[in-house]
């Protein structure tokens, strides 16, 4: 991402289309906050969320299982794709309690977040660090050349940088960055893919867009498949302005796409289905 401007997360929403997104996403946020089953039971659909969430975020990242199948196990200790949707269950239950570290030192979140989603099932010396020069990454969906250790630390450094210096920008810009800043980096050996959408919505969580965690992006993102996901993510790493807002507007999609979901949960629960 190339500006010249001093808060360039804000320069970013003057994309074209991007400020038609970022007010898609927030009208549909508003709509489902104000449904009448958010003033009692909020809980539930944040619970429901939380597991919908961690589904589209696995399937991402390769272990599409069915939700009812997610919702009964609870041995994931079998075979690599189980890890994955543990890993992934494990992170969005995380991701609401880091946010007064997220503000503080986003790089601690990041290796907080993949301890979380290692489990145990990656060596204790490469688990919550970024990787060393020539150590391997295992990110199946995302084949862009890795970045070399040096220019991920540099990035990394950047990255936290613009978060703590704050932005004007919306939070939909800052989320959008954030997610694709990570995947362009895959900064750790594995589980790449689960921590930038973890740390995704934690910058939605965080900016008060979507406090009680209610409009996971992960399921939208998982609905436009995973093609889609690669190419818009391809137009963030060619970091053109059409790129750019390209993916910025995928990710508001995904959030828009999290919100009819949820809105669907409301609507189960008020019939009483749910």
């Amino acid at each position: 991402m190339s500006t010249t401007s001093s808060d360039p997360l804000a320069a970013l929403g003057s994309l074209p289309g991007v400020a038609d997104a970022v007010d898609s996403v927030r009208k549909a946020v508003d709509r489902v906050y104000g449904h009448r089953v958010m003033r009692r039971r909020s809980n539930e659909v944040t619970a429901e969320a939380a597991l919908r969430g961690a589904r589209g975020s696995a399937a991402l990242s390769g272990a599409d299982w069915n939700l009812e199948e997610v919702r009964r196990r609870t041995d994931f200790s079998g075979d690599g794709e189980a890890h994955v949707i543990g890993a992934a269950l494990r992170l969005s239950a995380e991701a609401g309690q880091l946010l007064s570290i997220w503000r503080q030192s986003p790089l601690r979140v990041l290796a907080r977040l993949h301890l979380v989603a290692a489990g145990g099932a990656t060596p204790e010396d490469a688990v919550g660090r970024p990787r060393l020069a020539d150590e391997p990454v295992d990110e199946p969906l995302i084949e862009a050349p890795l970045p070399g250790a040096g220019e991920v630390a540099g990035r990394l450094e950047g990255l936290s940088g613009l978060i703590l210096s704050g932005s004007a920008a919306p939070a939909l810009v800052t989320a959008a960055v954030v997610h694709g800043e990570l995947l362009a980096l895959r900064p750790f050996g594995s589980y790449n893919g689960l921590v930038a959408r973890t740390a995704e919505r934690i910058v939605l969580i965080g900016s008060g867009l979507d406090p009680k965690s209610i409009c996971p992006a992960e399921v939208g993102h998982a609905e436009q498949g995973r093609a889609g996901y690669v190419a818009a993510f391809e137009g963030y790493l060619a970091g053109t302005p059409e790129g750019m807002a390209a993916w910025i507007t995928h990710c508001g999609r995904s959030v828009e796409l999290g919100v009819r979901e949820s809105t669907a949960v409301c609507e189960a629960l008020q019939r009483g289905a749910a």
